[in-house]
């Protein structure tokens, strides 16, 4: 059911803490769908601070960019900060996964050193999740947080291109293919992502009930 937040919500659009452009594409998608309302990212907003997440955690990252970003705009804000966890790897790539190869590393370069690190390994270890950590602050009041979680594989090559970071390589059982190539339809129904999304959305219906009232 879908809730539109353009009567209650005090503003024109969901404002995301990222520059990423592919993580505002599939939020857009996922908040018009279900809320009703666009989602804007930092590069409709000048000046904004560059936030260092040197956080050991995603809910640290999260929190401390949608505080500063906040802050900064005297709005409220949605931050995420997401990964690929590898239990085999001891959690890595983790909080490091955009950097994982380095500060100028990029997709190809991760993706490279992931399979490196997995030479040779077989069955379990390969297991892996993407994990997505959203973090809603609005003005004056405290961070609250939804997380999202997709359990699949790791796969021995790349496949697909579709999406973006790990998602070549991120091999889901069920659908026998990788996130690289399911259609983004489908992605933006089972990621991480997406059911932190969803999560957020049940949030803002309790903060925003239908008939009014309740509100912040």
């Amino acid at each position: 059911m879908q809730t539109d937040l353009r009567k209650r919500w005090p503003w024109t659009e969901l404002i995301i803490a990222t520059r990423n452009s592919n993580k505002v594409r599939e939020l857009n998608a996922l908040s018009e769908r279900e809320l009703g309302l666009p989602v804007a990212g930092l590069d409709r907003f000048s000046d904004v601070p560059e936030v260092v997440e040197d956080g050991d955690t995603f809910e640290e990252n999260a929190i401390k960019k949608a505080e500063t970003v906040s802050r900064f705009l005297n709005r409220p804000v949605v931050a995420d900060d997401s990964g690929l966890v590898v239990p085999f790897l001891g959690g890595d790539p983790g909080v490091r996964s955009a950097r994982y190869a380095g500060p100028e590393a990029n997709d190809r370069k991760n993706n490279e050193k992931l399979l490196k690190e997995l030479e040779g390994v077989t069955g379990q270890g390969r297991d892996a999740f993407y994990v997505c950590v959203l973090a809603l602050k609005i003005p004056g009041e405290e961070p609250r947080l939804v997380r999202g979680e997709c359990h699949g594989r790791i796969a021995l090559e790349p496949r697909g291109d579709q999406g973006f970071g790990y998602d070549p390589l991120f091999f889901l059982p069920e659908y026998g293919k990788t996130m690289g190539e399911i259609p983004p339809e489908l992605k933006n129904r089972i990621s991480h992502r997406a059911k932190a999304f969803q999560g957020l959305i049940r949030l803002l219906r309790e903060m925003y009930p239908p008939e009014g009232g309740g509100g912040i």
